[in-house]
């Protein structure tokens, strides 16, 4: 969720449906080697009795989840599909809105703030990759810098360095397009994406 100290699986509390409070769940599976970095930026998460309810659905996707993550952290969902894992992370960025519940960051509520800015401050690891296809590899990763008014040097600058951290020679990749890139170095591309502005929260 932020930028990871130590990690915590938060589990559900029954097998099909995220619902109840994650600290009590929580647990590290000691078959499981993680890697941590220390690390005291990122933001306070608390999430208070959410749920989630589809339309003409009797059954909720996700009931009365409380959790709170602190800043540094890195909390897992571990759960079968369906549980409600995703729609529990879309609601953190509004793009589901919760039924019910309330959901803060760093102490602001996100359904006071507008989604459009609520979203450039989370970078967001898209499932299905989600990269423009239209876009070089520069500028699928620079989006949230160009829409925050970063300097041309700047965003070059972070584009090489990210791509250098997810293992892409900036010389090589920065200009290609998405098309041209395994599924795994799209993937790659993604996250470097989602880390692009230094957010505080990564989901």
């Amino acid at each position: 969720m932020t930028e990871p100290t130590g990690a915590r699986d938060a589990s559900a509390t029954r097998p099909n449906k995220l619902s109840g409070s994650a600290s009590t769940a929580a647990t590290i599976n000691t078959t499981t080697t993680i890697t941590t970095v220390r690390n005291t930026s990122g933001a306070h998460i608390q999430l208070t009795d959410v749920s989630k309810i589809y339309h003409q659905q009797a059954v909720a996707a996700v009931e009365n989840f409380s959790m709170d993550v602190q800043p540094g952290e890195l909390v897992m969902f571990v759960g079968p599909s369906g549980c409600g894992k995703t729609t529990t992370m879309k609601m953190i960025n509004r793009i589901i809105e919760p039924s019910s519940g309330s959901i803060q960051i760093d102490g602001r509520e996100v359904l006071s703030l507008d989604p459009n800015e609520l979203r450039r401050h989370i970078g967001y690891v898209i499932q299905q990759i989600g990269l423009f296809p239209h876009m070089t590899i520069s500028e699928n990763i620079s989006v949230v810098p160009r829409l925050l008014g970063w300097s041309k040097a700047k965003i070059s600058a972070r584009v090489d360095e990210l791509l250098s951290v997810v293992q892409l020679d900036p010389s090589t990749f920065a200009g290609r397009y998405p098309k041209q890139l395994s599924g795994g170095q799209q993937q790659r591309v993604g996250v470097a994406r989602a880390l692009a502005a230094g957010p505080p929260v990564v989901l």
